[in-house]
């Protein structure tokens, strides 16, 4: 019985490993420097389970243009993950929700910088926000509201 109870919890420990693992998944974040509210974002998507890769750069709006967001999505910094790219303070949710259903966009903004979305945490009121989805021809939806 001790036999069969150990290698229970060998399996379940390993199972537990393997989704750790396959739940982490790797941001690239371009952002200034000096930028608070992306630190917050970036502690928002490591407290979710991300690893996330900080570059630093003068210029965010080259990378902005680079990854094709269009200029009304624009936010404070721009990321990438697993082939999709995310603008500004988008929940770790809606991340995990895109990665699951995979579907054919080129990404996901919460355009602006609207107070009580992750790293976005200010004095007064948290206000409603959309999180937009968007393609290569410009078009966008709402993917999700908060």
């Amino acid at each position: 019985m001790n036999r069969l109870l150990q290698n229970t919890f060998f399996v379940a420990a390993m199972c537990a490993a393997f989704s750790a693992a396959a739940f982490a998944t790797e941001v690239t974040v371009y952002k200034s420097p000096t930028c608070s509210c992306c630190e917050g974002w970036i502690k928002h998507m490591q407290s979710n389970g991300f690893t996330v890769k900080i570059h630093n750069v003068d210029d965010v709006v080259y990378y902005k243009k680079a990854n094709g967001v269009p200029i009304t999505l624009g936010s404070c910094h721009t990321a990438k993950v697993d082939g999709y790219v995310i603008e500004g303070h988008v929940p770790a949710s809606d991340i995990r929700r895109l990665l699951k259903e995979r579907p054919p966009v080129r990404g996901l903004s919460a355009p602006g910088m609207p107070n009580g979305a992750p790293g976005m945490v200010q004095a007064g009121p948290k206000v409603r926000y959309d999180v937009v989805s968007f393609d290569n021809q410009g078009n966008t939806a709402v993917y999700a509201r908060h």
